[in-house]
């Protein structure tokens, strides 16, 4: 099918990339999921899903064939860390929506049925995983049901077309299923009008007070509040639910980085200086910068102030010259020198049309459309030849539409020197392309630079020295905790504190540290490790403190943050006791406040409603909401304060509108939506994906 190549071209232009991947995550984000699911599951498996075991296998498995659509649609190859990482979140989504999500909502009696299905990609109402697959495109960019036909009936004998429809369909009918289950529940949200007025009058409703605040002093504690072994059990049995946890570990490590030695600075200083006239004087800079070069040739233009950013020294050389090679300069342990190649007046971004062409004689129609195109047929050549069809910028067809060094498709670069209205062609990755700057912003001096840096080099010598720091800690440790701590304090080596779950791989600055994380959870509590090499950067050394299961926490773990929360909470209680008795008989606020050693404040418009200020403490905003006009009221224990108030007036607005009340339905209904997957996976879906990745 010829839709398959035009996919893998459009593609290739990245303003082109219009497939939605992400459209399989629909409403449930699983690493949302992890946080609220607690089940358990077996150490060799990948996670369980509504009682269904997902074994590593499976997930890989599942996990490759996915890619393999990808690169089928795309042309290209998932290789980065970040690629990887979203093709395991879309293939654990699809579990989730295989073995848990469809299945919950079918229960409910919703039904997708066949003829619906095929009216998805046939109908007249397209669903929005085909609407967003360019392959179901014609040359003219409409959706065409005669591509889905081709893509189905390719189906029967191709393996490629038969992964793209199964991918394609499945995540329609998935769509589709969320759309009628969220549809459902939308449904019982109404707001009827009645309830609506009701909303308006209460958010119009406004009350004038003045107050006197007596703070709460939590610290030092109050020895008469006492807080009894059975008062933080009750609390711990009353609130279970908010203590569940993930499986985690208190550790404690110490690391130790590899960084160059004063000598290692000193020899990359020498090496670089000795480079440094072949760099001012080299006729090949490219080739130069490649075998010497951290940084290579990059045939950017810059303007003054933006090799800020690479290093201050080399921007300002180059703002302050035409030409020249600069000085060498030092950053840490970075060593730079810049060499101005060339100074023009190039503007920083250009309207570009192009006309791409593809196959094997793209090189030698290009050089045949070039010599013919100009500003009156280059929109009808661009139409009849180009395999471009996606880039039709204010409705011409070829333009791509503005250009600059930031937005770039690779291979166009030359166009920020290209002349205006002059036609040229440019080979890239994508095709041949006969390509025309049309207009330009205003040009500004720019320079074309050519940057040597280079990073000091850590010696061999430097390494063994800092490793075998590690190792004598680990080795004097012995595998045991206490001797860690010991020898840490003993000679002053800094080890952090850390609690980590599963899904720890960032220990502070330092990344792509799981195998830290993978060591602490297979260890029990006391154990030290052995030198654990991380990025070949960093040697860590770590002991197992606590290790806290999953689920609910027990009570011991938790106790003494019970015990401040109680404390607290009978704290207020004392206090507003105490502020009611020294202000008996008291019947002003101005005598209260004199009595408390306080002063008078004073809040307007207070409103018990969906837009009150969340500051406003709840127990003293709902005392206010039913509290006599005129009378002095409390005291009322609040988390910051007790409080004695007096409501001096009440007023009713009109600034809460029927669109306000309406915004406020709306924003609870997508607070609904988002919630309703997560509540339905809470308990039946347990990801130890972090366990594996």
């Amino acid at each position: 099918m010829a839709a398959l190549e035009t996919i893998r071209t459009k593609f290739g232009i990245g303003a082109s990339l219009i497939i939605a991947f992400g459209l399989l995550l629909f409403l449930v984000n699983p690493s949302d999921i992890i946080q609220t699911v607690q089940s358990t599951s077996s150490k060799n498996d990948v996670g369980k899903i509504n009682g269904k075991a997902i074994s590593y296998l499976q997930f890989d498995s599942e996990t490759r064939q996915l890619d393999e659509v990808r690169k089928m649609i795309t042309g290209t190859s998932s290789t980065s860390d970040e690629d990887q990482t979203n093709l395991r979140n879309m293939t654990w989504q699809s579990l989730v929506d295989r073995y848990l999500v469809v299945p919950t909502i079918e229960s409910a009696g919703i039904r997708v049925g066949q003829q619906e299905q095929e009216n998805m990609f046939v109908g007249d109402n397209p669903s929005p995983i085909a609407s967003s697959f360019y392959g179901f495109y014609d040359e003219d960019g409409n959706y065409s049901v005669d591509r889905v036909r081709e893509l189905v009936e390719g189906a029967e004998t191709s393996e490629t077309y038969r992964m793209i429809r199964d991918y394609l369909f499945d995540a329609a009918r998935t769509n589709r299923f969320n759309e009628k289950y969220i549809s459902l529940f939308n449904a019982g949200t109404y707001v009827n009008a009645l309830e609506r007025k009701r909303a308006i009058e209460e958010n119009n409703a406004t009350a004038n007070v003045s107050f006197v605040m007596s703070p709460n002093m939590y610290y030092p504690e109050d020895s008469t509040v006492v807080v009894s072994k059975a008062d933080v059990e009750k609390f711990y049995n009353d609130h279970k639910e908010s203590f569940r946890q993930l499986a985690n570990r208190d550790i404690r490590y110490a690391v130790f980085e590899l960084n160059a030695s004063q000598q290692d600075i000193a020899n990359s200083n020498d090496k670089f200086v000795g480079l440094y006239d072949d760099f001012a004087s080299t006729d090949n800079m490219r080739n130069f910068l490649q075998k010497n070069s951290d940084r290579k040739w990059d045939d950017a233009w810059y303007k003054a102030g933006e090799l800020r950013s690479v290093n201050s020294d080399i921007d300002t050389f180059v703002s302050e010259n035409n030409a020249g090679v600069s000085p060498v300069y030092q950053s840490g342990t970075t060593f730079y020198a810049a060499r101005i190649m060339d100074s023009a007046n190039i503007p920083d971004s250009v309207y570009v049309r192009h006309i791409m062409l593809v196959g094997n004689d793209a090189k030698h129609l290009a050089d045949s459309l070039v010599n013919v195109v100009n500003k009156n047929n280059f929109s009808t050549l661009a139409n009849l030849y180009s395999a471009d069809k996606g880039n039709a910028q204010d409705g011409e067809m070829g333009n791509i539409g503005w250009m600059s060094k930031n937005i770039m498709i690779k291979g166009f670069e030359p166009v920020l020197e290209a002349k205006v209205g002059v036609p040229f062609v440019l080979n890239t990755q994508y095709g041949s392309h006969v390509v025309e700057v049309t207009k330009t912003t205003k040009p500004v001096a720019k320079k074309k630079v050519a940057i040597f840096e280079k990073e000091t080099t850590i010696s061999k010598e430097t390494e063994r020295a800092i490793s075998e720091q590690a190792r004598l800690l680990a080795v004097r440790s012995q595998g045991k905790l206490d001797n860690f701590k010991t020898i840490c304090d003993t000679t002053g080596i800094y080890a952090r504190s850390l609690n980590i779950t599963e899904a720890t791989e960032n220990y502070g600055a330092i990344s792509h540290a799981k195998e830290v994380t993978r060591w602490a959870f297979n260890n029990k509590p006391g154990k030290a490790s052995d030198v654990i090499p991380v990025d070949n950067k960093y040697y860590f050394v770590v002991a197992v403190e606590k290790a806290h299961k999953e689920g609910i926490a027990s009570l011991n773990e938790v106790y003494s943050d019970i015990r401040s929360q109680v404390y607290r909470e009978k704290y207020a209680q004392k206090h507003a006791a105490d502020v009611a008795a020294q202000v008996e008989g008291l019947s002003s606020l101005e005598a209260i406040a004199e009595k408390l050693n306080a002063t008078v404040s004073n809040l307007s418009d207070v409103t018990f409603s969906t837009t009150s200020a969340p500051t406003t403490e709840p127990a003293f905003v709902g005392a206010v909401a039913s509290a006599k006009e005129g009378a002095i009221t409390g005291p009322v224990a609040g988390i910051m304060g007790t409080y004695v108030f007096q409501v001096n007036g009440r007023d009713m607005g009109s600034y809460f509108t029927e669109d306000d009340a309406k915004a406020a339905q709306t924003r609870f209904v997508n607070y609904y939506d988002q919630m309703l997957m997560a509540v339905m996976a809470d308990k039946a879906v347990k990801d130890n994906r972090a366990r594996f990745y």
